[in-house]
């Protein structure tokens, strides 16, 4: 059964985004949040352990990472680590190839054929874009969502005449 609309939004989410028409939202079970950014798995090395720590301690700071978030963390920085590596591998090709900048190759056969590093860059980009959407990390997300510091409590001059 496939279900039809636009997907559904965690809670989290909706009240980062406003609430302009003062729906009631849904009980939603919240997960624990984690008092600081956990270490990356094992697996998560390199490139990706660099995001790992770049992205977590934002999504941390905006109230975003609880433990059970930390699955889909490293499935996102473990497809910017592969993204990286193809895209770096496709860099140093195309210095070596002013003509057709490494998007062709040569076969065993003497035949030209697509590089296969651009698709995999291309897949892990795309793998890397859908998760960075689940965290409202990609550009269209997050003009979606007006994040707030959840430690920060302190109002402006003008809190008072909005709230009546």
């Amino acid at each position: 059964m496939t279900t039809t609309g636009r997907r559904p939004l965690p809670t989290h989410l909706k009240l980062l985004r406003g609430n302009p028409g003062q729906r009631k939202l849904p009980n939603e079970p919240q997960p624990e949040q984690l008092p600081d950014v956990p270490e990356p798995p094992p697996f998560i090395t390199g490139y990706a352990a660099d995001e790992w720590w770049i992205t977590g301690t934002e999504l941390h700071r905006m109230g975003l990472l609880t433990k059970i978030d930390c699955a889909t963390l490293a499935a996102y920085c473990h497809a910017y680590g592969q993204w990286r590596m193809a895209a770096e591998a496709l860099a140093r090709m195309a210095a070596n190839d002013p003509v057709m900048n490494g998007q062709i190759i040569k076969t065993k056969y003497g035949d030209a054929a697509a590089n296969p590093l651009v698709n995999i860059a291309r897949k892990h980009a795309g793998d890397m874009v859908r998760y960075a959407a689940e965290f409202g990390l990609t550009p269209a997300a997050r003009s979606r969502i007006s994040a707030t510091n959840p430690a920060d409590n302190s109002q402006s001059k003008f809190a008072g005449l909005i709230a009546g």
